[in-house]
């Protein structure tokens, strides 16, 4: 009798880098994970960040996911692998890679072509523009999870949305459409996905033309406008409840709901 042998498929997880004309694109590649990104990849996204400066050439960053997501946020399955104490750490490292991009010295343009969830959606906010099309999704349903959002994280949300619909985004779990997001601000621009990237592009080449002066000092001081306390995020306390956090992530990694105890 003769056996078939079923290989598996390896996973693909990576960040590709692209640079020309001026204009650097990272994308973000893992399609088994709805392109959700692990403890390396946020340190790998922030060294790809920092190699953009590396050409004085480079005027505009571009930052997408592959396929129809941008990305599901962090890896929650890899979570359920660590201690309290690594998984605090993990979201550090993950906040000082987005911070990285929200402070970076060229304009950014997130490009978002499916679901932008939890920190995927601090990523795209930490952009200077968003891009979507009708496929575009975006929330932050952290209270399945016992995820404590510190103020930065809610800062980035406030300052767009405002306090109360911040506050609904995270007492209800809800999930904006494309339409709904656009309408709120969360998108600069709402496009068919066939002229999702071909916009992004003809918008980078149009913010290249500027003068990088100008484009600094208007990011530093639209910056300095909205961030009165932009480094309180490090001592404000933390990302993860001892308690709410493991059973939230043993659910999402079980499917089932999760069981939250009154304290």
């Amino acid at each position: 009798m003769q056996v078939k042998i079923m290989k598996l498929k390896k996973e693909e997880a990576r960040l590709t880098y692209q640079e020309a004309g001026g204009i650097v694109i990272i994308t973000i590649r893992r399609p088994q994970r709805r392109n959700a990104l692990s403890l390396d990849m946020w340190r790998e996204l922030k060294r790809l960040a920092k190699k953009a400066l590396n050409n004085k050439k480079n005027r505009v960053v571009i930052i997408r996911g592959s396929g129809k997501e941008f990305t599901s946020g962090s890896d929650i399955k890899e979570f359920h692998e660590m201690t309290l104490e690594e998984a605090e750490a993990a979201f550090v490292t993950m906040e000082d890679t987005i911070s990285f991009i929200e402070n970076l010295p060229l304009p950014t343009i997130g490009v978002i072509n499916g679901p932008a969830m939890g920190a995927g959606l601090e990523l795209a906010l930490a952009c200077d523009l968003r891009i979507g099309s009708e496929h575009a999704r975006m929330g932050i349903p952290v209270g399945n999870l016992g995820i404590t959002l510190n103020n930065k994280f809610a800062h980035r949300l406030v300052s767009i949305l405002g306090p109360s619909v911040t506050k609904e985004l995270v007492y209800t779990g809800k999930i904006f459409s494309a339409e709904e997001a656009y309408e709120k601000g969360l998108l600069n621009r709402l496009v068919p996905t066939e002229k999702l990237n071909r916009t992004a592009i003809e918008l980078a080449k149009l913010i290249s033309t500027q003068s990088p002066a100008s484009l600094r000092a208007i990011k530093q001081s639209v910056a300095e406008s909205i961030n009165s306390v932009p480094e309180l995020w490090k001592g404000s306390g933390k990302f993860v409840d001892p308690v709410d956090f493991p059973e939230g992530v043993a659910a999402f990694v079980e499917k089932r709901k999760p069981n939250f105890k009154n304290r």
